[in-house]
């Protein structure tokens, strides 16, 4: 016997009782269910099912089309001893609601979104995600708009997306009815004004936003939708991006696109007040701070390049006075790029006088090698570094080596001055 597929003939249905026609392991098969089964883009029903007399109950965890049946996994937690479901056996079922309307609420947004984009555009939905961050769909440029006041863009870009996103949501609030019509043949389903050429034969379910005659969107679908536009809610566009010869389309519908705006509200209400500002004020606080911060840089910099001038000085001072082969110059207040950037000038040259130039960030416990090119850098570093915990590289003009301590950092320095004294 054909399962009764209670989601096509209402999809308020929550509860509902029914027996087992048959079970396989963990995959229970009913006479009736409300369960939708993964397609179309949407995620399947989760739920229950559980025994008559309570004592048996199972998580409905994967719902899947099996031919013309569903199959529904389950999972029995804590089963009282010789409890099993069996094939007869009649049972209680009941969906997991927020989640069916969360699948409801997004699965009708994008029908309506599309049917606009189709409408303003002559975009026709090649693609669609309902992903768990944001929904997708990848809008084709191929037909002419239905909106007689409209030519068909060459692109799509942020500005006609919201246009868009504008006139999907005065469909939501204009709570158009939203018609699920079943047909078993193509000819008479073709009779719609269908947004997009039907792809099968026979058992072909309609979705329709508005009447037939003036629809927002008229579509085939095999999904659940609320009855009415109404109780979408809200549509809203994140981004577009250009994909492949399409146009992706990142968006939100239903109670997670309130929840996002949520979350974005309180995150700009809470940095406006740290500027103490408006939200209103808040892009030019953002801009005052904006030129305060390049200004600070910059003078930032010109102090940068004077004090780096004075430590080259100090260094030049400590190659000329001493007859090692080695200089090690400390660097108190320099990073290891800091210290990196003041040895670009002695890399390869003479400047060096023809010994290790050891440059020491002392805040990074890193040393910048720097030679003339007849000391290997790289090459100490890659020999000697490890035996103090450190590590680095380079080439024969620079590396770099960077210990946990400067204890550790000591006595490499120590090491190179031994092995080339």
């Amino acid at each position: 016997m054909k399962m009764t597929k209670l989601y096509q003939q209402d999809v308020y249905i929550k509860e509902w009782e029914t027996t087992i026609s048959r079970i396989e392991k963990d995959t229970v098969y009913l006479t009736e269910s409300a369960f939708f089964p993964e397609g179309g883009g949407q995620s399947c029903d989760v739920g229950y099912i559980c025994s008559s007399d309570g004592r048996l109950r199972a998580r409905v965890t994967d719902v899947q089309e099996d031919g013309e049946d569903v199959a529904h996994t389950i999972a029995i937690a804590d089963a009282p001893e010789g409890a099993a479901f069996s094939a007869g056996d009649a049972v209680k079922c009941g969906i997991d609601w927020d989640r069916r309307f969360d699948n409801m609420q997004r699965h009708c947004g994008e029908h309506i979104l599309s049917g606009i984009f189709y409408q303003e555009c002559g975009g026709v939905n090649r693609g669609f995600h309902m992903g768990e961050d944001y929904m997708t769909i990848d809008i084709s440029l191929e037909d002419e708009p239905t909106n007689p006041d409209r030519t068909r863009p060459s692109v799509i870009d942020m500005q006609l997306a919201l246009h868009c996103e504008q006139l999907a949501n005065q469909v939501i609030w204009s709570n158009a009815p939203v018609i699920v019509m079943r047909f078993d043949s193509r000819e008479e389903a073709e009779k719609l004004p269908l947004r997009k050429k039907l792809a099968f034969d026979e058992d072909i379910s309609i979705v329709c936003v508005g009447s037939p005659e003036n629809a927002a969107d008229c579509v085939a679908c095999c999904g659940t939708h609320p009855s009415t536009a109404g109780q979408v809610g809200l549509i809203k566009i994140y981004k577009v991006e250009k994909y492949k010869e399409m146009f992706r389309i990142y968006f939100e519908a239903g109670e997670r696109a309130l929840k996002d705006y949520d979350l974005k509200h309180d995150m700009l209400t809470d940095l406006a007040n740290r500027y103490s500002s408006s939200i209103d004020d808040f892009p030019k606080k953002i801009h005052a701070q904006e030129e305060h911060l390049a200004s600070v840089k910059n003078e930032l910099f010109q102090l940068k390049k004077a004090f780096t001038e004075i430590e080259s000085a100090r260094l030049d001072q400590m190659i000329a006075e001493t007859d090692e082969n080695v200089v090690v110059c400390p660097l108190e207040h320099f990073s290891v790029d800091d210290a990196f950037n003041m040895a670009k000038s002695y890399m390869g040259s003479d400047r060096t006088g023809g010994k290790l130039l050891l440059l020491y960030s002392v805040p990074a416990a890193s040393y910048v090698l720097v030679s003339d090119g007849s000391i290997k850098c790289g090459q100490l570093v890659r020999e000697y570094a490890n035996f103090y915990q450190g590590k680095g590289g380079g080439n024969d003009v620079s590396a770099r080596a960077m210990f946990a301590s400067d204890e550790n950092a000591g006595l490499f320095a120590e090491l190179l001055k031994n092995h080339l004294r």
